[in-house]
């Protein structure tokens, strides 16, 4: 039977105030998680927890930690899960600037390394010992579809994901006979803050308008529009459930068919 039920679960969000964060937490709350969201901007954090839904009566919770922390991040996520067992973990931040890799300075590699790779890395180390008592585990990473085609002029995060992408598929060989999957949802062009920022960016590089850099990135998508936030969390929501136990090591594209590769 196909079960999304996640009541009495608890779900730990990274970069949850907006975008395919704020989203994915909004989806696993209405399938009964309890979601603690974890970002550096508090009032933010505030403003987000009440969009959260409780169909089942849940208490909704933030964490406030920067990624640009990971000593700060392992502090507060150490200090929560001597109290609390999480059983969902969805790691996501916001990607590194864009340029031509040949451009980029190695402290962009190191902060966008330290950033995601780990941070992603300590939080897991900290929640995977209550997953194994529990029986039940879910590592969702939220990279990009770079990791099957690298994309043009996002040089360090062409390199960083593709970082993230193999240690996943490491962890999940590692983790399954804990009844632990770890998946990666590689989403498309998507219509989020970061998003905007690559428009402008080739605007501004390209001298073409806004509105023709968009139409253009449009068109190399079979869908021809952008995704939405919703749209990502979905499959997020899914691979959570008890519906996906058998689904692990993988790199999920959800890009309306714009990666070339099978």
């Amino acid at each position: 039977m196909l079960s999304l039920d996640l009541t009495g679960r608890t779900a730990l969000v990274g970069g949850s105030t907006q975008g395919i964060g704020l989203a994915s937490a909004q989806a696993l709350a209405s399938l009964g998680v309890s979601c603690v969201l974890i970002s550096r901007n508090e009032e933010k954090l505030q403003a987000a927890v009440k969009t959260l839904s409780t169909p089942a009566g849940q208490q909704h919770q933030y964490l406030v930690a920067d990624y640009t922390d990971p000593a700060q991040v392992e502090v507060v996520v150490a200090g929560f899960v001597k109290e609390h067992t999480i059983h969902i973990l969805v790691n996501n931040s916001g990607g590194p600037a864009g340029g031509p890799v040949t451009k980029a300075l190695p402290d962009e590699f190191i902060k966008a390394f330290s950033q995601h790779l780990i941070c992603n890395h300590i939080i897991t180390m900290l929640l995977t010992e209550g997953m194994k008592r529990e029986g039940y585990g879910r590592i969702i990473n939220i990279i990009s579809t770079s990791v099957k085609i690298p994309l043009k002029d996002l040089g360090v995060s062409n390199t960083i994901r593709g970082a993230v992408a193999s240690w996943a598929k490491t962890m999940a060989n590692e983790l399954g006979q804990f009844g632990i999957t770890v998946n990666n949802v590689l989403p498309g062009a998507t219509s989020t803050e970061r998003l905007a920022t690559i428009l402008n960016n080739k605007s501004a590089k390209t001298g073409k308008s806004r509105e023709e850099v968009e139409r253009e990135m449009m068109e190399e998508v079979p869908a021809r529009r952008f995704g939405k936030p919703d749209e990502i969390a979905a499959l997020v929501a899914f691979l959570a459930s008890p519906a996906a136990a058998y689904i692990n090591g993988t790199s999920i594209p959800v890009d309306g068919g714009r990666t070339g590769s099978i």
